[in-house]
């Protein structure tokens, strides 16, 4: 019945601050498709799937703080190689939450946008 996940919508409160982040620090790829909605935004193309970044200060689910919480909401990004995704949050600055060794068989890296929302990159 179901195919794949197609997008997942993250709020964030200033556009050109998460545009930043996402393309510059993380490195996504800025998708040129998004419709010319009337609200600010930008779509990132992470493999299959999309993410999309909402411009919207009102919006419910801002935690309202950048501490990591890997129980709090996220959604995961697999990476090919984990150490080099490390090295590039260093370099940026960007501070992680690093489970090598967990529960799971993947190693976990977990970090925070400017606006708290949480992603986890894992292999």
């Amino acid at each position: 019945m179901y195919e794949s996940l197609h997008h997942v919508s993250i709020i964030v409160s200033d556009i050109e601050q998460a545009k930043h982040f996402y393309g510059g620090v993380l490195g996504f790829e800025e998708s040129p498709d998004r419709p010319d909605f009337d609200f600010p935004g930008a779509w990132y193309q992470v493999g299959a799937t999309q993410i999309h970044l909402i411009a919207y200060a009102e919006g419910k689910t801002l935690r309202g703080t950048t501490e990591i919480d890997s129980r709090d909401g996220h959604f995961a990004v697999r990476v090919r190689d984990v150490e080099a995704f490390i090295e590039r949050m260093e370099k940026h600055g960007v501070e992680m939450l690093n489970k090598p060794v967990n529960k799971t068989e993947w190693h976990q890296v977990y970090i925070a946008d400017p606006d708290g929302n949480i992603i986890e990159f894992n292999r």
